[in-house]
């Protein structure tokens, strides 16, 4: 996740009119907040071992209205940082109500219980697929870098592990593979840094691969971020529309990666009550985004899922231990600046590994699903392809006319649909849950309605049965579930 609070702030900050400093103090705010809210998402949230992150979805509506004509009578880039980083904090702390209303009133759990194997599948799948630009092509960014990052995670967590007759050291590997690579890697890129092998590369290729110094030294060694930094927030409709959007979009693929989670984390299926719960916290955590002033939203980190599937370590006091290291990073920020400046292409190899992962656990649910009969075929592959056309064709009219497909006198409209349509798992979800809703089943050779009673009843027992399991996992502490009951 350090990849993410890295790039979006190096998006956003400098088109705001901040520099390096600037830049350093929205990326240890970001990581403040992050750590804050893993601790509230696993302690009064879903419960699942799971980290938050800055969203990739809140970058669009950020860039709305950091690119808004009001700030462009704002000739002192200070001044243009602040009076833009105010605005997204209102329209983000406005927005966080719609999921905390969703969340904590019980209404995303009547939304949950929709959910099926036949609906859930391309929902959870197109959540790591349409990331994959996040992947190689950062990490073609330096092959050099990226590719040996690959590589090297691979064997040390596929292959070592089948080589080692000893059980502690075949956990050892696939425990520490990813830390291991990293280190093996990130001195590589600084043996290719003092050899001189970029000086005659572009410099977005030198800040992305080795030279991040300016971040370094604008990072102060002791920082505490606290809400409202930045001055009151300040609010406009249009952009805190723009700003729900977002909100939804995160939303959606929140749920989903949480889903992943509890497959890779070992975890009983969350009830629809947990998801709705989780959701309420999520929409705290964007309050608590837009008090501090982190420029993005939160969402469930899916590079999270893919290292819960690597090490198989499923331990909530991991995380809660990891959200501990990422408060101490944030608040002597020449430390977490020397981790922040790991080049970005190691991270794009760790989210090849992590996106297949998230698109894996979709797949994994095609074993409740009945592929005998065509209406989940249809279904299932309807839907994933749509949540991958559907988004293109937005890309591609906006890479050729500048602007979405949508026309209306109201540009915050325009964003808004913008938002909802250029995301895979959004638009997959709405489609597979409208088509598993209407769509009648079919009739047997009798001439009787099927009723799929065979995955119906796997799933119902899946949902029903969480608790008898394991009653005690996703209770709140003390003693909260007695006040806050999950029904």
């Amino acid at each position: 996740m350090l990849g993410t609070t890295v790039i979006i702030p190096s998006i956003i900050v400098p088109l705001m009119g901040g520099g390096q400093k600037e830049k350093a103090e929205v990326i240890q705010t970001s990581l403040f907040v992050a750590g804050l809210n893993t601790l509230l998402q696993t302690w009064f949230g879903t419960r699942l071992p799971v980290v938050i992150r800055s969203s990739y979805s809140f970058i669009a509506p950020a860039l709305f209205i950091v690119l808004s004509d009001r700030y462009s009578k704002y000739v002192d880039p200070l001044e243009r940082f602040e009076k833009s980083m105010r605005g997204i904090q209102g329209a983000m702390m406005i927005a966080s109500i719609i999921p905390i209303f969703l969340g904590f009133f019980g209404i995303w759990r009547i939304f949950v219980r929709l959910i099926t194997p036949v609906s859930a599948v391309p929902w959870v799948t197109l959540v790591g697929l349409g990331l994959y630009a996040q992947g190689f092509p950062q990490l073609a960014e330096s092959l050099e870098i990226g590719l040996p990052e690959l590589i090297i995670l691979i064997i040390l967590s596929q292959y070592i592990p089948h080589w080692i007759e000893t059980k502690i050291g075949e956990r050892f590997f696939e425990r520490y593979a990813v830390l291991l690579s990293i280190a093996i890697v990130w001195l590589f890129a600084a043996l290719l840094t003092a050899s001189g092998a970029y000086i005659t590369k572009s410099s977005s290729t030198q800040v992305s691969c080795h030279d991040q110094s300016g971040f370094i030294s604008g990072a102060a060694w002791i920082s505490f971020p606290y809400p409202w930094q930045w001055g009151t927030p300040s609010v406009d409709a249009g952009d805190v529309f723009v700003m729900i959007a977002a909100a939804l979009v995160a939303l959606i693929e929140s749920t989903s990666v949480n889903i992943a989670a509890a497959r890779f984390g070992s975890a009983t299926f969350p009830p629809p009550s947990i998801f709705s719960r989780g959701a309420g916290w999520l929409g705290i955590g964007w309050l608590l985004d837009g008090s501090f002033g982190s420029a993005s939203g939160s969402t469930v980190s899916v590079e999270n899922v893919g290292l819960l599937a690597q090490t198989g370590s499923g331990s909530r006091r991991v995380v809660q231990i990891s959200a501990g290291f990422m408060l101490f990073f944030a608040v002597f920020g020449k430390f977490g600046a020397i981790l922040a400046s790991i080049p970005l292409p190691i991270f794009a190899a760790l989210q090849c590994i992590s996106l297949a992962y998230e698109t894996s656990a979709g797949l994994d649910l095609v074993q409740l699903c009945d592929l005998n009969k065509l209406r989940t075929k249809f279904i299932i592959g309807f839907s994933i392809f749509m949540g991958l056309s559907v988004p293109q064709y937005f890309y591609g009219y906006m890479g050729t006319s500048g602007c979405g497909p949508v026309h209306t006198h109201a540009n915050w409209f325009d964003k808004f649909v913008e938002i909802i349509f250029t995301s895979p798992a959004t638009v997959a979800a709405m489609i597979a849950v409208f088509l598993d809703c209407t769509i009648p089943p079919g009739r047997t050779d009798n001439g009787e309605i099927e009723t799929d009673t065979d995955w119906v009843d796997m799933w119902q027992e899946y949902f029903a049965n969480v608790f008898e399991e394991d009653p005690e996992f996703y209770s709140l502490p003390l003693g909260l579930s007695d006040c806050f009951p999950s029904v």
